[in-house]
């Protein structure tokens, strides 16, 4: 078992450039959908130029032209755009191992949901990246992609519901959403380096040997670096979701995921269709309904997060269950085997600790029931309903207790 203190810097340092890297492939992604938008057409017309376009950036001018090769004409140096993403997914893989992985299952499984073990989690999760690949690219490989790709379009969404689905029921919400962002930066980094990038060392191969390059290279070239740029939104929720138990845990998280990600599809689609001069706005009305409907079922009026009646709860029967099923690992100096470092700096040490997070305690204890992880330390539906009974009744702190 790595030292905590090991994985904590691993985490560190590959998330940093994780982002790092993330940032240039989207920004690159963007700029190139945008730019390709925004040509215009040359009058009158040069046969080796297929559009430009004026540009103003800190205080220059630029001309941007996309121009048609003619054959054994290869200018250079021909800067390329690939590295970004092939650093994203290298980085975001090892996080992926560093996380959930090497943890001993803590993040990845959860007993309340399956029996599946760590061991069979983790083939599970990395089959996935390979599998989805396969059959996303068979699917957009096959006669299903022509005449404007309608058939594999509803294919593509169907599939990702039932992986999504899938996912839900057999890991921890968390892990599930977070190998649903896996799969898909997998199909987008393998887009890059499967289809976009040979295409490109067609046109620079053609251009050297005085040919005409494959066009239909060209064109699923373009066709999947559309894909990328659709799924870009989602799959930046899913990396950050981790922050947000309500979606995660939610007794609804596949549905939760799956409005998310026609939000993030959505709001990209308008995007898209504005930078091309055409009014997609009508995309709003189901972007708009996802987003209440995701308010909706995370509200308490959903949640069914009603004040609890019953007999009144002292703050030391609370500190007794925070003590035995929380403290391990929320403590200056934790007990768990997992954790040496309170997760996000939380401790329940004293009684002013335990009060500040109370609010925290009931969301994650009681109406999410996602805490403790994978219920580690085994705290019953009793505790839980007396944790949240004292919340109700105010989270007070006995004057005996204080000072602790």
């Amino acid at each position: 078992m790595i030292d905590a203190w090991i994985l904590d810097w691993l985490n560190v340092g590959f998330r940093w450039v994780h982002l790092i890297a993330g940032i240039g492939w989207i920004g690159t992604s963007l700029y190139f959908m945008w730019l390709d938008a925004a040509l215009i057409r040359n009058d009158p017309s040069r046969p080796d130029v297929e559009g430009h376009t004026w540009l103003l950036h800190s205080g220059g001018f630029y001309l941007v032209e996309r121009r048609k090769l003619p054959p054994g004409q290869l200018p250079a140096p021909i800067h390329w755009f690939k590295w970004e993403a092939a650093m994203t997914w290298l980085t975001g893989f090892a996080l992926l191992v560093i996380v959930y992985y090497l943890t001993r299952g803590v993040y990845l499984v959860d007993p309340a949901i399956s029996a599946i073990g760590p061991g069979q989690a983790v083939a599970l999760g990395i089959g996935l990246l390979v599998v989805a690949w396969a059959v996303y690219d068979l699917v957009w490989s096959s006669p299903l992609a022509r005449d404007g790709g309608r058939a594999a379009t509803v294919l593509s969404w169907a599939l990702l519901l039932a992986v999504v689905y899938g996912l839900t029921r057999v890991l921890s919400g968390r892990a599930a959403y977070i190998h649903t962002g896996a799969m898909l930066g997998t199909i987008m980094v393998a887009n890059v380096w499967m289809r976009i990038v040979p295409a490109q060392r067609d046109q620079i191969a053609a251009a050297t040997a005085g040919r005409t390059p494959d066009a239909t290279l060209a064109t699923r070239a373009k066709q999947r670096s559309t894909h990328n740029s659709y799924v870009t939104f989602p799959v930046i929720f899913m990396m950050l979701s981790h922050h947000y138990p309500l979606t995660y845990g939610h007794r609804l998280n596949w549905l939760v995921l799956w409005l998310l990600i026609v939000v993030g599809a959505g709001v990209r689609h308008v995007m898209i269709a504005r930078e091309h001069g055409r009014r997609a706005d009508w995309w709003l009305v189901p972007v708009a309904a996802a987003v209440a409907a995701v308010v909706y079922l995370t509200s308490p009026a959903w949640l069914g997060a009603a004040t609890r009646g019953g007999e009144r709860v002292a703050f030391d029967a609370a500190n007794t269950v925070i003590a035995h099923r929380c403290v391990s690992c929320h403590s200056e100096r934790p007990s768990d085997d997992i954790f040496r470092i309170a997760p996000n700096g939380v401790t329940f040490d004293t009684p002013e600790s335990i009060r500040a997070r109370a609010e925290t305690i009931r969301m994650r204890v009681a109406i999410l029931k996602n805490m403790p992880l994978a219920n580690k330390t085994g705290m019953t539906d009793a505790e839980r309903d007396l944790l949240a009974r004292w919340v109700d009744q105010g989270a007070a702190i006995d004057v005996r207790t204080r000072g602790r």
